[in-house]
């Protein structure tokens, strides 16, 4: 290439001088960024930085209160995503944006059908989605139904879906949060593939290791500003870190074992079949009644699924997603029937409602922050009180108790290093980490003995990363037992006693977590590797 070509070559994206103010908080303030065209950029922070608002203006989703942007050297003013869409910026959401009751070829078409006559051309959607999978390494059948997809083939769908509507600049945030080693170098491998065909990919996350591994520049953002920009191969996560936030790199490992003889939770047997619950018939012990549904070919979302949890035992699950871990927890929290038995303390709590289980003792930080944990348009006050209703300091008398439930929001905020201008403050205006930070708060408080602690850190910084695995650890030393389900799986090592892995709903291993890697790990999450016990 020529210099004068090279001259030529305008950044693919220039943010200049970006400021977003919001009542009570600026989170974005002078923010300067280029993206180089052809390169993976990755942009870190930790929670609260404005990464997520930055990613909004880009999109269109947002407008800034000062600032410039430009796209391939064109100053550009967006007033929705679809103008952003225009200029050939696609993003794909941390949480996926896909209907699971339509095909993948439906769901990549939403909004842009081809037709023909008045009708949908599937036969140019088609072609067009093949042309585009092949190109950049996507693999997909365009006819499977998106429910029974696992979480890396979504992703896939999710990248072609923006690539279809003509994107040459994709963000992607948090990529990674919910993959097993080997799906992320997969996607790894598409966004090399996708590079060497000239797009530009902006890369969220907040794992440093994978950021060093994929990204040509990093640019860190601390408190609304840009503080760095730095070169991966000239940097280490140790220092990214403390440019993050001002800190070493975490570490989950726990040496010490606090595991105590007392059980605190028994599952046995616990079965679920596909298509809704059906009693067990009269007479028929549950064991057989599985055998049964086994040689009918039934489709079980749990098999036969048995375990203890100890006082001062941190038990990890780990799996591929969708393969029984929500179904488990939906059990254990009487969200949803099933056959066989749960006892907490000793007590069969099986035919109990959730509001009892949760009055015995059992604390609940789901996987979906939005959707089991939050409601987004109430205050974070109201969202202390959720699940903890009937008790202090929610309940007082007959009559919730504003003034003690604001009291004791103030002291969870400070306490977890929740960034909010007010706990009168809706729970939607704090970024994800500092929801993730609300709802661990909530649940420590409500002095549980026994937690069920779903994707704990998931979406949150390296800051709060350690100050959960410190609560987690703490409370473990104080004898609370917890089913610890995670998709990062050096916090599953880290942080467990004892590793149990989930595959089409049945336990198929039990590992020593001072003795098995990641990879490993991920092999029998995935059966590559046989389902045997170990300990």
């Amino acid at each position: 290439m020529s210099s004068d070509t090279l001259a030529a070559v305008q950044p693919a994206v220039e943010l200049e001088g970006i400021t977003k103010r919001f009542p009570g908080v600026v989170a974005n303030h002078d923010i300067r960024i280029t993206v180089e065209p052809g390169t993976v950029h990755a942009i870190v922070g930790e929670n609260g930085a404005g990464k997520s608002t930055l990613m909004k203006i880009l999109y269109g989703m947002q407008k800034p209160d000062e600032g410039t942007i430009k796209v391939n050297g064109r100053e550009v003013t967006f007033r929705t995503p679809s103008d952003a869409i225009d200029v050939g910026i696609g993003m794909v959401h941390q949480h996926f944006m896909l209907a699971d009751n339509f095909t993948v070829l439906e769901n990549i078409v939403l909004g842009a059908e081809p037709t023909k006559a008045g009708v949908l051309d599937t036969g140019k959607a088609r072609a067009r989605i093949a042309q585009l999978a092949s190109s950049h390494g996507l693999r997909v059948d365009p006819d499977a139904l998106v429910e029974d997809l696992g979480v890396g083939d979504r992703q896939r769908v999710e990248i072609l879906k923006v690539l279809y509507r003509g994107a040459r600049i994709l963000i992607l945030d948090e990529p990674t949060a919910v993959l097993v080693p080997q799906e992320v170098e997969e996607l790894f491998q598409n966004l090399r593939e996708l590079k060497a065909d000239g797009l530009t990919v902006i890369f969220i996350s907040h794992k440093l290791d994978e950021v060093l591994n994929i990204a040509d520049a990093i640019t860190v953002i601390r408190r609304g500003t840009t503080v760095a920009s730095v070169n991966p191969a000239e940097v280490t996560a140790r220092r990214l870190a403390e440019l993050m936030v001002g800190s070493e790199l975490p570490t989950p490992e726990t040496r010490e074992s606090t595991v105590r003889e007392d059980v605190t939770l028994s599952v046995s047997r616990l079965t679920m079949e596909a298509g809704g619950f059906r009693p067990v018939p009269k007479g028929t012990s549950v064991g057989l009644y599985v055998d049964k549904l086994r040689e009918e070919g039934k489709r079980l979302l749990l098999d036969d699924v048995s375990f203890d949890i100890h006082a001062g035992q941190i038990l990890g699950v780990a799996g591929v997603e969708g393969n029984g871990q929500s179904e488990l927890i939906e059990a254990i929290m009487g969200m949803r029937p099933a056959h066989g038995t749960i006892t907490l303390g000793g007590v069969d709590i099986s035919a109990w409602s959730t509001l009892k289980r949760r009055e015995a003792g059992i604390g609940y930080i789901p996987e979906d922050r939005h959707r089991q944990g939050l409601l987004l348009e109430a205050s974070l006050w109201e969202n202390r009180v959720l699940g903890h209703q009937t008790r202090p300091p929610a309940r007082s008398g007959i009559w919730v108790d504003r003034r003690a439930s604001k009291a004791d929001t103030e002291r969870i905020v400070k306490e977890y290093d929740v960034r909010t201008p007010s706990v009168d403050t809706l729970a939607l205006a704090l970024s994800g980490g500092n929801q993730q930070k609300l709802i661990v708060g909530r649940e420590m408080s409500g002095e549980p003995s026994f937690l069920i602690a779903a994707h704990p850190t998931r979406g949150v910084d390296v800051g709060a990363q350690a100050a959960i695995w410190d609560h987690l650890r703490n409370a473990r030393a104080a004898g609370l037992a917890v089913l610890l389900i995670s998709a990062d799986l050096d916090e599953l090592i880290g942080l467990s006693d004892t590793i149990r892995v989930i595959l089409r709903g049945r336990l198929v291993a039990e590992l020593d977590p001072s003795d098995v890697t990641p990879e490993r790990l991920g092999g029998y999450m995935t059966g590559a590797i046989a389902g045997t016990e170990e300990t």
